[in-house]
Order: structure tokens, then sequence, then C-alpha cells
């Protein structure tokens, strides 16, 4: 090798974790963890693992693969690499530190005592392991920060849910919570249960479809006050109509998630008309066999078919028609009579922000490879898709921008290992303006631009 030789022998990305690690450390993360494993005489040391699995859920869903991504594809302060074994470990103390951590963000991130929270609780895919369908409560601050999070099982009742979400919130002393949800509380006893008290209230959301009266009245209403509706966003106009005397109701128009409905309609139909192609040379036996698994394996998609009066498949184009009427339209209900239509819209769409960034961060659904406790895993799991969602709401409000955009940019700063007779070294890319931007809005300076030089001789 010749003095000026070097040889690259290493890249990992380096800005995406740089920037959450020192939102950690802004909100007090690591410190209340390491604090509170000390108290319990466990390994400080494993904040910087969990941390890692944070950072992961937050920017490559991958539980099984966690610890390869640590040490194989990024850099983490004070974490080179990291096994398997010591992510299991890790996880098995993150349940019993979530309430420490919970008081600790929402101090950090309210200094309004006695603060209205919105309770934003949706459904989320079933765990891999237990195949259970999860519902997941989600506390958010007015500016969307989560301070909170729950996770129950989908049979759980509505009021046992309420119940417990009113008992751990009063250590908080919330003035209000406004309940903001798109599953469950259908009837007005469940309504009722949301309003019992603290003067708090509801937001319930239902995609429209045929069949419902509700739906259909829905429409015609908007039909009448055509004219009076409101531009929310160059994607979202909203028409307040009146349904009923003890709620009010706000009818949502997305033309984005029109198209969308109607794109995903129509691969379906398409899908049908290939399953019934050569249908009519069968048997009548062989179709009403044929008609059975299609009711079962289709998932819904049979209420597209017809059956004529002599036993043939086709398409019903009267539903299809029927259909197309409600695409990209919702229906809000609110007990709230304070908020303008459009703030009863914002709080419905901050829910579907968080159900989507929960969603991402939940991609991969398997626990960590060897984990023998399936239930112990989903309780871990939530809370690190609780503090990965905190980390990117913080990012989200701060640079106006959504995670997806702000970690890929990040993510592109980089850092590479070099090693040649003086020694080895670490040397960051460039900055960018892009991601200079970033990081001054997030009040974060960049990582240096040589790191971690060793002589030759150690």
């Amino acid at each position: 090798m010749r003095d000026f030789d070097l040889e690259f022998t290493e890249s990992r990305s380096l800005g995406a974790t740089w920037a959450l690690d020192v939102l950690w450390g802004r909100l007090g993360i690591g410190e209340t963890m390491r604090r509170v494993l000390a108290d319990r005489n466990l390994d400080t040391s494993a904040e910087r693992v969990l941390f890692a699995l944070v950072a992961n859920r937050a920017l490559a869903p991958a539980p099984k693969l966690a610890a390869r991504w640590v040490s194989e594809d990024v850099t983490i302060r004070g974490l080179p690499a990291t096994s398997d074994e010591a992510c299991l470990q890790a996880m098995d103390w993150l349940p019993e530190i979530k309430d420490a951590l919970e008081t600790e963000v929402l101090e950090r991130v309210t200094y309004v005592p006695n603060q209205e929270l919105d309770l934003l609780v949706f459904n989320s895919p079933p765990h891999f392991e237990t195949d259970q369908t999860q519902v997941v409560g989600v506390a958010v601050t007015k500016h969307g920060i989560p301070v909170k999070a729950w996770s129950w099982p989908g049979s759980i009742p509505d009021p046992a849910l309420v119940r417990q979400v009113r008992d751990d919130l009063a250590a908080f002393a919330p003035t209000r919570i406004t309940w903001v949800t798109n599953r469950g509380f259908t009837t007005p006893g469940s309504r009722l249960d949301l309003r019992a008290a603290n003067g708090n209230e509801y937001i319930i959301g239902a995609k429209l479809r045929p069949g419902s009266a509700e739906a259909e009245s829905a429409i015609a209403a908007a039909r009448l006050a055509e004219g009076d509706g409101q531009e929310v966003s160059e994607n979202l106009r909203v028409t307040e109509i009146q349904l009923g005397p003890d709620e009010r109701f706000v009818l949502c128009h997305d033309p984005e998630t029109a198209w969308r409905d109607g794109a995903i309609r129509a691969r379906m139909l398409a899908h049908i008309e290939e399953l019934i192609r050569d249908t009519d040379t069968l048997s009548a036996d062989m179709r009403v066999e044929k008609l059975r698994g299609f009711t079962v394996a289709r998932h819904g998609r049979h209420r597209y078919l017809r059956i004529t009066a002599d036993g043939q498949f086709r398409v019903d184009m009267s539903v299809v028609r029927a259909e197309e009427q409600f695409d990209g339209k919702y229906l809000l209900r609110t007990s709230d009579r304070a908020l303008s239509a459009e703030d009863v819209v914002l709080r419905y769409r901050q829910l579907l922000d968080v159900e989507r960034g929960w969603r991402n961060m939940r991609q991969v659904l398997d626990p960590l490879t060897g984990d023998p406790r399936p239930d112990s895993a989903v309780r871990a799991d939530v809370v690190l898709c609780w503090l990965a969602l905190l980390l990117a709401r913080v990012s989200e409000n701060a640079c106006h921008d959504s995670w997806p955009t702000l970690r890929k940019e990040l993510d592109r700063i980089a850092v590479g290992t070099f090693t040649g007779p003086a020694g080895t070294f670490r040397l960051r890319t460039e900055i960018t303006d892009a991601q200079l931007d970033i990081l001054t809005k997030l009040a974060i300076e960049p990582p240096p631009r040589i790191s971690q030089f060793t002589p030759p001789d150690s």
C-alpha cells in the first residue's frame, strides 16, 4: 500500500438516526430510561438498544432484522453493534418503564396545566404471532404529539375500553377528552359513554356505503345544500348537514380518495370478470359449487355478482353505480357544538395521519426471532411504535412536512469508513441544502464531518 492509498471499507446511513437521537435526548427519553433502569437495578446500557429499536420502527420497520440493521446499515451513537439477545432483553424491560416515560414526555411537550387531549382510537393489523386484531388508542395534544398509547384485543367491549382510558388519564388531569375514532361506538349508548364525564366530546367517522339509511340521507342532504360547501384544502371539500337534533354531521369529499376508490373497484371488477368468464358452460351443480367458493373466499366481492334467472353469473352494474356516488365520501358525526366544520375535519384527519403512521411503523409485525412470549412482544411493540411516532410527529410539526419525506432526505446523509497508513477514520457526506434546511428547522447541528480517527497502532 502506497502512502497515499486509502481503503474504503464501509458506508452507513447517519443523518436520520442522528436527528432522532437528538430529539430523543431533548424530550428526556434517554435520561428517563437510564434513571428508571438504574432504579430497578437493570442494565442502563439497554437505553441505547431501546433507542435503536425505536429508530428501526421509525426508519425501516423490521423487528426480526433490527439487530442486523443496527450492526450493518446505520450509525447510532454509543452502539456500533447489537444482538438479537440484547434486543429481546431490552424489550422485556420496556413495559416496566412505560409509565415514567409517558409522564416525562407529557411534561416536555406541553406546559399547559389541565390540558385538553384528543383520544384517537383505531384498528391495527393483527400481530403475526397472536393473529389477533388490535385496537389502538393514542392520546395526543392539540398539536398532534402522542403522549400515551394503549393496545387492546379487538374483542374488547366499548365500555371497558372507555373505562380504562378514563382511569389511566386521571393522573394526567385533562380538562376534557375529545374522542376521535373510526371504529365502534355506533350505538347511542356507546356515544353517551364517551361524554359521560368532564364535558368530553366525540368525533366519529364512517365511510359511506349504499344501503345505509344514514348514508342515503347524507347524500340527499348534501344535494340540497349544494353550493354551501367549504374548501378545506386543495383535495377536500366539506358540507355541514342536518340529520338529527342531538349531533352535528359533516360530509367530506376527497377527490383523491374518490379516484383511489374507483381504481380499486375497477381492479376487483376485472378480477371478477376473469373468474366468471367461462362459467356459462358449467352445469348447474358446478355453478352452485363455484358460487359457494366465490362467496366464502372473495372477501365481499360477491356483492358485485348477479345471478340471472337461468343461473348464469354476471357483474351487477346497479351495485357498481350505487357505490360510485359514495366514492371519496365519508361522514363525521360530532357532539361538539363549538368546533367549526373545518376544525372537526382537521381533528379527524389527525386520526388518519396517526393511524397511517402507526401502520407504516408496523409493516413487519413478526416479533424478534426466538421470542417465546408473543404477548410480551405485543406490549413492547406498542411502546416502541408510540415512541417512534412521537419522534416522527415532533419532526413533522417542526418542518411542516411528512415524516416519509423527511426520513428519505435525512437517510441520504451517510458516513464512510476509510483505512490508510495513518490509521482509520470516518468521513461524512456533504450536507445538501435540503438536508441543512431540515436540520435547521429541527434546531439540530449537522453530524461532524470527520469522526472516530484511530491510529494504526491502536
